[in-house]
């Protein structure tokens, strides 16, 4: 929820703000810091003997960013490309390198500002309620509920090589 305040636009110092976006009917939520742009829906070159939830790599102003199907990433059925499917490209940190992808969903929604005491911690909740760890935390903005999602082992797993691609 946001903190109350006589100039409505104001930000508050102690929240931290996400991007939500919507995946299978859900909302999830990644750190708006890490969110370098938003696309529309575009053509992509695939990869030949990439994982499944790689759909391949886009041309960003010179740059080759590779783009992840993130419904595929976490395990979601999959769903035909629509109207409102977008592209969130982020920049990471993996091995002392700022990496750059973009991450495929089915809509993007609003920047959300959550307090602390708004975050509940997902290993709080379950301790088994994420395995790989993609998930870090649980959002509330009044009596919604948003994943809040935990990029850097997506990354990870993305970008370390598998038995079936390494060559």
């Amino acid at each position: 929820m946001l903190a109350e305040s006589a100039n409505p636009t104001a930000i508050d110092e102690t929240a931290n703000q996400y991007l939500t976006f919507l995946l299978n009917g859900e909302e999830y939520g990644i750190e708006i810091l890490k969110v370098q742009e938003i696309k529309s829906w575009g053509p992509y070159t695939p990869l030949p003997r990439s994982p499944d939830f790689v759909l391949g790599v886009i041309n960003l102003r010179g740059a080759i960013v590779p783009i992840l199907d993130l419904r595929a990433r976490l395990g979601l059925p999959s769903t035909e490309v629509s109207s409102t499917t977008a592209i969130i490209i982020i920049s990471a940190e993996y091995e002392q390198q700022v990496r750059t992808m973009g991450l495929v969903v089915d809509s993007v929604s609003e920047v959300n500002q959550l307090l602390p005491q708004d975050i509940q911690q997902a290993s709080e909740v379950n301790s088994n309620v994420d395995p790989d760890g993609y998930i870090s935390a649980f959002g509330r903005v009044d009596e919604k509920l948003i994943i809040l999602l935990n990029l850097d082992p997506i990354i990870v797993s993305t970008l370390e090589p598998t038995p079936e691609t390494d060559v």
